[in-house]
C-alpha cells in the first residue's frame, strides 16, 4: 500500500462537498509530476484530503478506488478515482506540520505548489498522529 496527499482549495471542492458525492474522479491535474504520481497510485492506497489556500489543513483520509485513467476533461492527461472513508477527528494544520520534524522532508513543505504527492508510512501515520 501506497500513501499520498491531494490538495484542493475548498471554495472550489470541499471535504464535505466530496463525502456529499460519495466519490469523484480526480480531474484537472495539469504538472507532469503530479501526473506521474496519479499514476502511481493503486487501488487502496490512502489519500490525505487536504484544503489549500482556505484553512490549509488536513481535513480527511480518502481511498483510491480507480487506478490512473484518461482525464474526461482532457485526454492527454490522467485522473483517479477516490472515495472518502473518514474525516480526521483534529484537522492537521500546515502550520503545526512545518513544525514537525519528522515531516521536514514531505512535498507540502519542499514543493508545496504539487496538488498531488507521495507520503511515506512513516509520514502518513505522523499526520494521523498529529490528528488524534
Amino acid at each position: 500500500m501506497n500513501y499520498w496527499m491531494v490538495k484542493q482549495e475548498p471554495t472550489a471542492y470541499s471535504w464535505d462537498d466530496f463525502v456529499k458525492d460519495g466519490k469523484t474522479d480526480w480531474t484537472g491535474v495539469r504538472n507532469f509530476k503530479a501526473r506521474n504520481f496519479l499514476r502511481e497510485m493503486k487501488k487502496g492506497d490512502k489519500v490525505y484530503f487536504y484544503h489549500s489556500v482556505v484553512g490549509k489543513e488536513v481535513v480527511g483520509i480518502a481511498e483510491v478506488t480507480k487506478e490512473a485513467f484518461p482525464d474526461p476533461t482532457d485526454t492527454a492527461w490522467h485522473a483517479v478515482e477516490i472515495k472518502p472513508v473518514k474525516p480526521l477527528k483534529k484537522p492537521v494544520t500546515l502550520e503545526a506540520i512545518k513544525a514537525n520534524k519528522a515531516l521536514a522532508n514531505i512535498y507540502l513543505v519542499r514543493q508545496p505548489r504539487f496538488s498531488v504527492m507521495p507520503l511515506s508510512k512513516d509520514e502518513y501515520q505522523e499526520i494521523l498522529s498529529m490528528a488524534s
